[in-house]
């Protein structure tokens, strides 16, 4: 009898693989970290066989603490950090470089190059990215350009390129299957979201040789089995999605105006706008949601690059916390920012700044500002960051939210949620199942598999934990006045 479902979530700090039941329940979880690498100012890098390798082991101890075996696994699905890039050796299996990792700044100077050359219009009308070094195209043509050898060998078609969802699926199936999704080829500035096929013009602008690049498949479908030399046995991989994508299918945002937002490393904000593609006068991103079939799935995104990475940040950088839970007490033991702003530009400004440059501050410190005051500030940040991709996705929508719907680990934040949703004067809606990345994925699995019949069966599964109510507080306008000022000094 297959009765789970196994979740590989493989996220920007950490590997972790997650067993759900045919109700949706979390049976078990397993979650190791990997190294940040950061050699240079803005560079940002993972080592892919660490991830492999912590992922590897993530599998094995999930199955280990649920107490099953891989014969009771009725597929698998795969949801990842979106944009890292991966090129490796084909016969080697060995990467030729690290992975470079979304936060990366490095190939600001290719976009800058890009736009001066007049090429923005061509990449946002087929793919509806906007130049940036976010994506992969980039960091592709980086790794390529940074030695003639490896040039060489992409050419010679030796080298394959993926995002980590494909990285983990060759190494899953032993070599054999090199795949990704549409959700995460919609991400790399190379695959045309109207045409849903790897661009021939977008490819010669970057000179990147379409030899390297994986097979797309639907976010819903059986793409082939881990290999019996990895796992011990042939378990079906039938979903792949990049991890917001994944975590709007998991909050059942199906119908078009639903709108989620992640808190992770990152803001996530996505808005479903059903089978058509709408283009953003606000500088946000058009991406596909999901494939189901014949039914493609559009969405509207907005991206901050720095949420919860601002917590990791006081915690190890500032060390004003020992632990990530200690924000929102510390937060709590103030009444108010104090006059704190703290900017969170720490790897640049996504949306609607889309500035690489742009650098972090704290400002309005006194004598009296605590430790609770730049805390609570901290938050405050990341709900101000998320409010202004919010309100520029309701002028490309034309329409106000009635609610959020809100996951990822910083959403546990009871004090986040009220300050968001004060802030946007809008009711945020929290899951019972915070962990919608996987479990999207998990049901995008699922549907292909038989697991569940429908999408109607997996609705009945979606529950609410807690609701916040906005409060109209005075003090809050100053909060926003003091941001709107404030943010203007750095950029």
């Amino acid at each position: 009898m297959k009765k789970y479902i196994l979740a590989i979530d493989a996220g920007t700090t950490s590997s972790r693989a997650i067993l759900f039941d045919k109700k949706g329940a979390q049976i078990a979880i397993s979650q190791f970290e990997f190294t940040q690498i950061f050699p240079k100012e803005s560079w940002v890098e993972h080592d892919p066989i660490e991830i492999w390798e912590t992922q590897l082991k993530a599998i094995k101890d999930v199955v280990n603490l649920a107490k099953i075996g891989f014969n009771e696994i009725d597929s698998i699905g795969i949801t990842n950090q979106r944009e890292t890039t991966v090129v490796w050796n084909k016969k080697t299996g060995k990467p030729v470089y690290n992975a470079i990792v979304w936060q990366d700044r490095r190939t600001a100077f290719i976009c800058d190059e890009l736009n001066d050359s007049g090429k923005a219009n061509i990449f946002y009308d087929k793919t509806g990215l906007l130049l940036d070094a976010y994506f992969s195209g980039t960091k592709i043509k980086w790794i390529l350009d940074s030695d003639p050898k490896i040039k060489q060998a992409a050419s010679d078609g030796e080298l394959l390129f993926g995002t980590i969802d494909t990285w983990l699926i060759w190494n899953l199936t032993n070599r054999t299957i090199h795949a990704t999704d549409c959700t995460n080829a919609s991400r790399t500035l190379l695959f045309n979201i109207h045409t849903l096929k790897w661009d021939d013009e977008l490819l010669k602008i970057l000179k990147i040789p379409s030899t390297v690049l994986p097979k797309v498949f639907d976010s819903s479908e059986k793409i082939g089995c881990t290999h019996s030399d990895v796992l011990g046995k042939e378990i079906p991989i039938c979903g792949i999605a990049g991890d917001q994508q994944a975590a709007l299918f998991g909050q059942m945002c199906i119908e078009p105006g639903d709108v989620k937002n992640t808190y992770g490393t990152g803001c996530f904000c996505m808005m479903n706008t059903g089978n058509i593609p709408v283009k953003s006068n606000n500088r946000m991103l058009t991406t596909i949601g999901w494939k189901i079939g014949d039914e493609t799935v559009y969405a509207l995104e907005g991206s901050v690059f720095i949420a919860g990475a601002i917590v990791q940040w006081l915690r190890d950088q500032l060390n004003i916390i020992n632990d990530a839970s200690e924000i929102e007490d510390l937060a709590n033991s103030v009444e108010d920012n104090g006059g704190v702003t703290f900017i969170s530009a720490l790897a640049g400004l996504g949306a609607p700044y889309w500035n690489p440059n742009a650098t972090g501050a704290i400002m309005g410190i006194t004598r009296g500002t605590q430790k609770g005051h730049i805390a609570r500030a901290a938050l405050e940040a990341i709900a101000l960051r998320s409010r202004e991709i919010i309100i520029e996705m309701q002028k490309d929508s034309g329409t106000k939210f009635r609610k959020l719907k809100v996951d990822g680990g910083a959403s546990n934040n009871n004090l986040l949620m009220q300050i968001q949703s004060n802030l946007l004067q809008t009711q945020v809606i929290r899951p019972k199942i915070t962990e919608t990345t996987a479990l999207g994925v998990a049901f995008f699995a699922g549907l292909a598999s038989g697991f569940w019949n429908s999408i109607d069966e997996i609705k009945g599964i979606w529950e609410i934990d807690k609701k916040f109510d906005p409060q109209v507080l005075e003090k809050d306008k100053t909060v926003i006045s003091n941001w709107e000022a404030r943010i203007k000094k750095v950029l």
